[in-house]
């Protein structure tokens, strides 16, 4: 076993990229599941040897990509604090705000060969428990949309308006609507510890939706 810090063989990247592969699959999930948009947008695949669906809307698919394109910098630097995929009635009022808080240890434990397997299945006990959490939400009103939220360390919130990864889609500070819920059911979904992150996943969902 070795240890290692978090700048060898530059690990912030490795974390970064299959937590962005591993997140691109979850908010596709959740907008299945909480039928965000139609079903017949999506399609079943597999990932991490278990079927997930993933959305054919080009639009959608690229918001996505774009979205967790400009987040990898700053997961890859531990800036990141928590993700947060936030569905909102038609009034853009939060319903529903599933929050995933990621942590990344300084020293790296890790043995190479079985890093990526291990992981894998932690994620995959994620995505699983995504796929059933309607079995403890209420229904949403129809006509939900959604956003995704980055909740950033201090540090790197001072710099993120100089940095703009993707041309034309740059950072804006969240409305407070959107970051806050007045008294939330506050539900539990999942808790991972790896040699390379930490992340827990827990769903805030408002009282009252209609």
């Amino acid at each position: 076993m070795t240890t290692l810090t978090r700048q060898d063989l530059n690990f912030g990247q490795v974390v970064a990229d299959i937590l962005c592969e591993f997140l691109e699959v979850a908010i596709h999930l959740i907008l299945y599941v909480r039928e965000v948009y139609p079903s017949g947008i999506f399609q079943k695949r597999k990932k991490y040897n278990v079927p997930v669906q993933m959305s054919c809307h080009p639009e959608l698919n690229q918001y996505i990509q774009d979205t967790l394109h400009c987040i990898k910098p700053l997961i890859e630097k531990n800036d990141a604090e928590k993700v947060v995929v936030v569905i909102m009635d038609k009034e853009h009022h939060p319903v529903e705000r599933f929050v995933f808080e990621i942590s990344q240890p300084p020293l790296l434990s890790i043995s190479s060969d079985t890093l990526l397997s291990h992981v894998e299945q932690l994620l995959r006990a994620f995505i699983l428990k995504i796929s059933v959490c309607d079995a403890v939400l209420n229904s949403n009103p129809p006509g939900c949309s959604f956003t995704v939220l980055v909740h950033t360390r201090d540090a790197a919130t001072r710099n993120m308006e100089k940095v703009q990864v993707i041309k034309d889609f740059p950072w804006i500070v969240a409305d407070e609507q959107e970051v806050h819920m007045q008294e939330p059911r506050l539900i539990p979904l999942k808790t991972m510890t790896s040699d390379i992150v930490k992340m827990q996943l827990y769903v805030e969902e408002r009282a009252q939706k209609t």
